[in-house]
């Protein structure tokens, strides 16, 4: 798989603002993806340091509008924890 296939987007929220004080960077992934494949997708596109991934799974949930009903899509997260110092550029202007 292609590291540009791995990484999907990166997720901006409030509480993964907080985390990236600390150097906790967190992605949407593609559901295939492992571990080793994300540590190497992040460290060749950023050029940082990975000290280490967790990953996890989103399930799907029920959403509705009016009288139609759906469910949303099922996906995986990756949270990344990178070496003392190292900073990815993308979440900054977040």
């Amino acid at each position: 798989m292609d590291i540009y296939q791995v990484i999907k987007r990166p997720l901006v929220t409030e509480r993964t603002s907080d985390l990236i004080e600390q150097g906790v960077y967190t992605f949407e992934v593609d559901r295939t993806a492992n571990k080793v494949q994300i540590r190497e997708a992040i460290e060749k596109i950023f050029n940082v340091g990975v000290v280490g991934v967790n990953t996890l799974r989103i399930h799907r949930k029920q959403r509705g509008r009016g009288r139609f009903q759906g469910y949303t899509s099922l996906g995986k997260k990756a949270i990344v924890r990178l070496k003392p110092g190292d900073r990815i550029e993308i979440f900054e202007g977040a």
